[in-house]
């Protein structure tokens, strides 16, 4: 039986365990991935386990999430990082350079290497033929520490492609096909692997667009093969030699099996506020629309800002709509303006921000309450857009553009009819504007351990947990229901990001999207209470930010019991000594209210010996079956507090 990419990505790289779906395995990493909002910790983390310098190959920090200086707590942030990426022998990509995934992928992406990132969207590596996994931020420093990446086995999930997109439509309408079909939760502990005849029309970064939503589909990661049109894209970046072939056997079997044709591909958005509530543009066309956002991770290539510029070109948006565009680098910035694609959006009224991901993750760009808000992003989880009540929908280049033109949501395809526009013929250079000024190398080794962390008064060290204890008596202090995200849990945006390395100060934002006394309750607790929170379906789903583990953690969360959970959050919290729990029988989340006394006895004998528990309810007077599905380590490590004294005593 033939061998898939991921199949031959996971062999060359397989250091422990073996490839059975659901198993423990272990993978060495040939590359790490960082960024400012989970950087910080991930530095922190890099300190606390007494690191002298990384063991990766290539590691890199790069600056993208928060680029506001509205007081001096960000500046501090960034020039903490620069001096942890020379402490650590890290590349460091200045803020401004560009978002990581589109950059990470420009100037440092080999396929056949695997990629550990501390941002879920890592996964968009997958685009060059990398086995590309976002990860928690602790999983991270143990990679750079030269610790293999511990994951489960996932299933690979062969996706065939045929035909050719029509005109009007893109990348970004195959992957909402896919959340359409499929949901937030249908790529949960799988490879996605796209194959078939229908690669030959898509280019190495409309891939990108499609592999990095596969996070949104709650997949392990998504791989493409290495081919032709890899080797084009690194030709256009001058790394032609960086260029392996890596393809599918013929004969490939895979252990689920999809199939999309192209051709049959229409406008496709997502309705607020969750990426697979999709349906065809047509369905929604005429709704009033306030403000459009070109750019992030998700829609970074030149083709993206081109074929929206031709479309606008002697034009201009409605007046009611404020037209923003994002660079998702500095290449291709460079790339918009040689061609004349920045004056074609400039002309049109379109307001031009830095190389970042601003809007995307709430820093900036916060729409009006009450007015629809169309964005290319990955991601429109209920307020992260940074407006507590807003409406975002997610849409391809093509489908934004026309909704600025018409000032309502408009089918592409309708507007080129009613304004007659041709599709738009677009001429890439065959050069990308190369740019590597602003990517610091790391210092020489000796120059490395001299440097001292520089380290503002906003940056605090990491929270000192102390081990489970054997009993655990506390009150449900919360009750979620399906699909939180850990954008409701520790949320980002302009009020809490400068805050993303002072971990006690962050803590005060925990939770306060669904409830804004969760923090004050959590604090009249009698200390070393400790509290339970109970979720529903898919708990933890979206960013892989550790903050949703550790500051409701330093709050006092001992314990959340859910019906299940989101890969990244899960292994967060048993990085960070919270257990998680799974009912056995999802009705028992009905039989459990806010409020409910909870025990859980015997967990030190317990959960090393068996995967099910037993949980009391007090209150009334109820036994619940839970069960868990940590292995070994990380049940050692939940016993200890966490991860983090475990691996500080391995690597003395």
């Amino acid at each position: 039986m033939g061998r898939g990419v991921a199949h031959k990505l996971i062999e060359s790289h397989l250091v422990e365990g073996e490839m059975a779906p659901g198993r423990p395995i272990a993978l060495s990493v040939d590359q790490t991935l960082t960024q400012d909002a989970t950087g910080t910790l991930v530095m922190q983390e890099l300190e606390a386990l007494g690191l002298d310098r990384t063991r990766a190959g290539v590691s890199v920090q790069y600056v993208d999430h928060n680029l506001l200086q509205a007081d001096e707590k960000n500046a501090e942030d960034h020039e903490f990082l620069q001096s942890a990426a020379r402490r650590y022998g890290l590349w460091y990509s200045k803020p401004g350079n560009g978002v990581s995934h589109p950059t990470h992928m420009q100037r440092f992406g080999v396929p056949g290497r695997t990629l550990a990132g501390s941002d879920s969207h890592t996964c968009a590596a997958g685009s060059l033929g990398m086995l590309a996994v976002g990860v928690g931020g602790l999983e991270v420093a143990m990679a750079i520490a030269g610790r293999p990446l511990r994951i489960r086995a996932p299933q690979i999930w062969g996706v065939r492609l045929t035909g050719e997109l029509p005109e009007w439509t893109s990348a970004k309408d195959v992957i909402l096909e896919m959340l359409r079909r499929h949901g937030v939760k249908g790529g949960l502990n799988r490879i996605i692997e796209y194959h078939g005849p229908g690669l030959d029309t898509l280019s190495a970064m409309d891939r990108h667009v499609i592999a990095n939503m596969g996070a949104e589909l709650g997949a392990t990661t998504t791989v493409f093969p290495s081919d032709g049109a890899v080797r084009d894209f690194l030709r256009a970046e001058g790394r032609e030699g960086d260029f392996t072939e890596l393809l599918a056997d013929a004969d490939t079997a895979y252990d689920v099996a999809d199939e999309i044709d192209l051709s049959s591909i229409e406008p496709l958005i997502a309705m607020p506020s969750a990426p697979d509530k999709v349906v065809p543009v047509r369905e929604v066309a005429g709704a009033k629309v306030g403000q459009v956002v070109i750019g992030s991770s998700a829609n970074p290539g030149l083709r993206d800002y081109a074929i929206a510029a031709a479309m606008v070109k002697g034009r201009q948006t409605d007046s009611t709509v404020s037209f923003d565009v994002n660079p998702s680098s500095r290449q291709i910035f460079a790339d918009l303006t040689k061609t004349g694609a920045t004056v074609d959006l400039i002309g049109a009224g379109a307001r031009i921000h830095q190389a970042g991901c601003l809007g995307c993750i709430g820093m900036g760009q916060a729409p009006a309450v009450g007015r629809n808000s169309l964005r290319t992003f990955p991601r429109n989880f209920p307020g992260r857009s940074g407006t507590k009540e807003d409406s975002v929908w997610l849409c391809s280049p093509e489908t934004a553009a026309a909704s600025a033109l018409a000032g309502v949501i408009t089918d592409p395809r309708d507007l080129a009819e009613q304004l007659g526009i041709a599709y738009p013929e677009l001429h890439p250079p065959e050069r990308s504007s190369v740019n590597t000024r602003m990517l610091v190398p790391p210092p020489p080794r000796e120059e490395s351990l001299r440097t001292e962390l520089v380290k503002g008064p906003n940056i605090s060290a990491l929270p000192d947990f102390p081990p489970l204890p054997d009993r655990i008596e506390a009150p449900v202090l919360l009750k979620v229901g399906d699909d939180v995200s850990t954008d409701e849990i520790s949320p980002a945006g302009a009020a809490a990001l400068p805050f993303r390395s002072n971990v006690p100060r962050l803590a005060e934002f925990t939770f306060t999207r669904i409830d804004e006394d969760y923090p004050r309750r959590a604090h009249d607790l009698a200390d070393g209470q400790g509290h339970f929170v109970i979720g529903g379906d898919n708990y933890g789903q979206g960013s892989s930010r550790e903050h949703a583990a550790i500051t409701p953690r330093f709050l006092g969360l001992r314990a959340v019991v859910a019906k299940s959970f989101a890969r990244i959050h899960w292994q967060n919290l048993a990085n960070f000594g919270v257990l998680a729990l799974e009912f056995t029988d999802p009705a028992d989340y009905d039989r459990i209210a806010s409020g409910d006394v909870l025990l859980l006895a015997g967990l030190r004998e317990t959960l090393p010996a068996v995967g099910e528990v037993a949980l009391r309810n007090k209150t009334k007077g109820e036994e619940y079956a839970l069960r868990h599905r940590l292995s070994a380590p990380q049940v050692e490590s939940v016993l200890a507090g966490g991860q983090i004294p475990l691996l500080a005593r391995e690597l003395e």
